[in-house]
């Protein structure tokens, strides 16, 4: 298993010195862009981890197609992601309590594919949501599941690649990589 932590601005600083990743969120909706994402991702590859960069997808009811490829378009103008970085979809509850159906899910995943077909794409998204809503959906190149247990069995069926396993100090994670090679392949190879 290979080590590695997400962050958003809420994370000004973080120590990623003997990390194997680093995902940073980029944006979220059609107009915010993480202001830390540049610097954040610059101090990632100085110490020598890949890097992800993510997307908090907006949902509500009647999300037209305009606005989930405008999501897309935002997400991938102003990630920063370099070749051989990753992206991810981070589909949650927003802080209004709403959520994009799996349907929005699944379009988001294919524009950005469509956008920028050499980046390996992931869904990020939590076991419980997965296992009711998300297996019949659309999940690009692979799962990132959040179920805070012991890192590396987040109870699903389905095959995972990355799993958040705690929020506290910060959201860290586990890649499912047999070294930090493999998984810089795997991100080359979109």
């Amino acid at each position: 298993m290979l080590h590695g932590v997400d962050v958003s601005s809420h994370n000004p600083s973080f120590e990623s010195e003997g990390l194997d990743f680093v995902i940073v969120k980029a944006t979220e909706g059609r107009t915010y862009t993480n202001p830390a994402r540049a610097r954040q991702a610059e101090q990632a590859r100085r110490d020598g981890c890949v890097v992800g960069f993510y997307h908090f997808l907006l949902g509500r009811r009647g999300l037209s197609l305009a606005r989930i490829k405008a999501q897309a378009r935002h997400f991938v103008e102003n990630c920063g992601a370099a070749d051989g970085d990753f992206l991810a979809l981070d589909w949650e509850t927003d802080p209004k309590g709403r959520l994009a159906t799996s349907a929005q899910k699944d379009k988001f995943l294919r524009e950005v594919k469509k956008l920028r077909p050499g980046h390996r794409l992931i869904l990020y998204v939590n076991r419980d949501l997965w296992t009711r809503k998300g297996t019949g959906g659309h999940k690009a190149d692979g799962l990132w599941i959040a179920d805070y247990r012991e890192a590396g069995d987040p109870l699903i069926k389905d095959k995972w690649l990355f799993h958040q396993y705690t929020s506290k100090p910060l959201d860290r994670n586990v890649a499912d990589f047999k070294s930090k090679g493999a998984l810089k392949k795997w991100a080359s190879s979109a």
